[in-house]
């Protein structure tokens, strides 16, 4: 059974979650596709620690994170992989926004970005329900 605090800290992630893909949808709607594809990265983001937190279980590195989630429920097959593949993704086109010199999103490269990542977080949010009302069993992290 999952604790109150570990529930409640998940909805406010799924929140700051939703929160920051409108945020994303506001900043491709006004041209500015690089603002969007780290907005929409970023969603993902806590989405999954959202998820995360129903474990209690988390990680200082974004790419604990995403070890962790593919750990937890992409090798438990509770996510199929092309979910993985989406966080990854969206990780490594934030990755290459934010730090190479000459990375220039496009309007193409946000909307895959933007579409993907809101497919991503309503299956985190369907799972994250099953997982808190009990249809879906916690899978359990080993060292």
């Amino acid at each position: 059974m999952i604790d109150q605090l570990s529930i409640d800290l998940s909805e406010y992630r799924i929140k700051k979650a939703n929160d920051l893909l409108i945020q994303a949808t506001i900043l491709h709607n006004n041209g500015k596709y690089d603002g969007s594809v780290n907005r929409s990265y970023y969603a993902v983001f806590n989405s999954i620690r959202s998820i995360l937190a129903l474990l209690k279980s988390d990680s200082p590195k974004h790419s604990g994170v995403l070890s962790l989630f593919d750990k937890a429920f992409v090798k438990t097959k509770i996510f199929d992989k092309r979910f993985s593949i989406i966080a990854h993704s969206a990780f490594e086109n934030r990755q290459e926004n934010d730090y190479e010199d000459f990375y220039i999103p496009t309007l193409e490269d946000s909307e895959i970005q933007l579409k993907n990542c809101e497919e991503f977080i309503r299956e985190v949010e369907r799972m994250r329900e099953n997982l808190i009302n009990g249809k879906i069993k916690l899978p359990e992290l080993d060292g």
